[in-house]
């Protein structure tokens, strides 16, 4: 059975997350949704592994389905053949569905050169796990085919284009009533819908700002648990696949299947440091010294997990349409601020306004005035 890591899940790092990657991505309704995280409905689940594909943060994992082992077996051959356990085909490797091979690993054999087989395709239409499987399968060869694009677009135009080992999906020899189904039949609808429930979900769904009582803009402290920062193993192979010869750029579109994000912050912010510390990954970090504050961003960690973007009460982060995805690049300084001095207590603060006394000082003072008057 899948397992869950709950310092990993964001809804467990901010409570009132909405995320539900992993609950639509399952096919049986097995896994439950809470401000605790998730949690599998053991009696339902049906191992498909659709849920570990579909989180950005790892917070699922199964012991019996490692896709960085399957990779370490698959880069010593020449070819690998990946089948859908359900369908009765058979492969190098079986999985419990094609959907749960993620992007990230078909891209970086792609890029390798290593030609890459995924059996049992035109068995999702009969498959249970097929409800959502087929709509992830497609995601991630379009993801694929999205790297592959960036590459070439960075690549100089005086010589030939990159040409990668794109996965492929062969019919295979089965009855006269399977061969006839195709995995291209529904699954760019099913693949458009997924899309567009998670992009246009944060702008359709009202905002949960659960501020703190007083506060307008502010995240109550109760909302946000700590938790040591983690970087999934596909997060660090991606890094591979977006390494460009002569370090030229390497420019992606945001997408759903690949983990990751660049952000962007317009005016408003409030420097209340909730994005950073609710952050699973340490992508984002705040960079102080003696006389300036900032608050900074490291692509290579970020994950796209979005939480930072649900946290923020002025809404003033936002995610980058297309950004360089190139390894090893400096972070990105959001904001920086000269630090001011309290009158009162003579320690160094940052605010979005000048002030005389820090929020320390000012929240006694106001204890004091509504105990005494």
């Amino acid at each position: 059975m899948p397992e869950f890591r709950a310092s990993c899940c964001t809804r467990f790092r901010y409570r009132y997350s909405e995320c539900h990657r992993c609950a639509d991505a399952c096919p049986h309704d097995a896994i439950t949704l809470s401000d605790e995280g998730a949690a599998l409905v053991a009696d339902k689940c049906k191992n498909c592994g659709l849920c570990i594909s579909a989180c950005h943060t790892h917070a699922w994992s199964s012991s019996g389905y490692k896709p960085i082992d399957l990779l370490r077996e698959a880069i010593k051959k020449s070819a690998w053949h990946f089948a859908c356990e359900p369908s009765g085909c058979s492969g190098d490797a079986l999985v419990p569905c094609l959907g749960a091979v993620d992007a990230v690993w078909l891209a970086y054999m792609a890029k390798r050169n290593i030609p890459v087989s995924l059996h049992g395709s035109d068995h999702c239409a009969e498959c249970a796990h097929g409800k959502t499987g087929l709509a992830q399968l497609t995601l991630n060869l379009d993801a694929v085919d999205q790297l592959l694009a960036s590459a070439n677009q960075s690549h100089p135009s005086d010589t030939p284009p990159l040409a990668w080992t794109l996965p492929v999906l062969p019919q295979d020899a089965r009855t006269p009533r399977q061969k006839e189904r195709s995995v291209n039949k529904s699954a760019g609808t099913a693949s458009r819908q997924h899309l567009f429930r998670r992009i246009f979900r944060r702008s359709a769904d009202t905002p949960v700002t659960r501020a703190a009582e007083g506060v307008p803009g502010k995240v109550a402290d109760k909302a946000i648990r700590a938790g040591s920062y983690s970087v999934s193993e596909r997060r660090e192979l991606l890094q591979i696949v977006c390494k460009q010869k002569e370090d030229r750029p390497f420019t992606v579109a945001l997408h759903e299947a690949l983990p990751l994000m660049q952000l962007t912050l317009q005016s408003g912010c409030t420097l209340c440091e909730a994005c950073f510390r609710v952050c699973p990954t340490g992508a984002l970090q705040i960079v102080e010294n003696p006389g300036d504050w900032a608050l900074t961003f490291q692509t290579d960690r970020c994950v796209a997990c979005e939480v930072c973007l649900e946290v923020c009460q002025p809404r003033v982060l936002d995610a980058a349409v297309s950004f360089d995805a190139r390894p090893e690049q400096a972070p990105i300084t959001l904001i920086s601020q000269i630090k001011q001095r309290c009158a009162r207590c003579d320690r160094h603060f940052v605010s979005p306004v000048p002030q005389k006394t820090c929020t320390v000082c000012s929240d006694d003072e106001d204890a004091f005035s509504a105990i005494f008057g």
